[in-house]
Order: structure tokens, then C-alpha cells, then sequence
């Protein structure tokens, strides 16, 4: 696995696999359905409902395993295995810590697409 929040193997994988172009749309897709799919989660938090929020985070997980962010998707799967602990605070920091790495990877795929 590479350092810093994109794997550069697998997304260059998936860049020679599929072209640069399709790469960029599927990209620019994340970047824009992403920040819905955090306040998804976050609100499925916020009412207690367990099943949209294990939903969420799988969906989450998976999008970012196709870019190798490794740090989103292992937080995701993270939240997707333990659904709500009952515990609204440290549910919180969960997610919060999960929006932090999805920042980070936005950032780093934003610069490669249009890099």
C-alpha cells in the first residue's frame, strides 16, 4: 500500500484498465455523490436508524475501494461492521474521523484528475 490517501497502484490499475477519462468521470461522480452519502450517514446517526447507517457505510467503502482510499474505505467497513454502538458520542468521532480521511482523498483525487 502506498503512503498518503490514495493508493497510486490502484488507481493507476484502474486508469490503464479502464483510461484516463473514464477514470475522471468516475471520480468526478465520488467527489459529487460522496459528501451526500456522509450526511446520509450522519443523519441515519442522528435518528438511530441502523440499517441506513450500515448501508451508508458500505456504500461509502465500496466507492472508495475502487480509488484505493484505503483510510475511507477501512473506516467505512469499520462502521459498516459495527453499525451504531449506542454510544452517540464516540458514533460521532467515528464518523467524523471517516469525513476527515474522505477530505484528504477528495483533495488527492480532485489534484489527479486534473493533474
Amino acid at each position: 500500500m502506498s503512503q498518503g490517501p490514495i493508493d497510486q497502484s490502484i488507481f493507476g490499475e484502474l486508469r490503464e484498465a479502464t483510461g484516463a477519462d473514464f477514470v475522471d468521470e468516475l471520480v468526478e461522480t465520488f467527489l459529487e455523490e460522496a459528501p451526500a452519502m456522509l450526511a446520509d450517514l450522519a443523519n441515519a446517526l442522528d435518528t438511530g436508524d441502523t440499517d441506513r447507517f450500515r448501508r451508508a457505510a458500505h456504500s461509502i467503502k465500496s466507492n472508495a475501494n475502487v480509488f484505493g482510499a484505503h483510510a475511507v474505505a477501512d473506516l467505512a467497513r469499520q462502521l459498516e461492521l459495527g453499525g451504531l454502538s449506542g454510544d452517540t458520542a464516540a458514533d460521532r468521532s467515528r464518523v467524523t474521523a471517516l469525513v476527515q480521511a474522505y477530505d484528504q482523498a477528495a483533495a488527492a483525487l480532485g489534484t489527479m484528475r486534473n493533474g
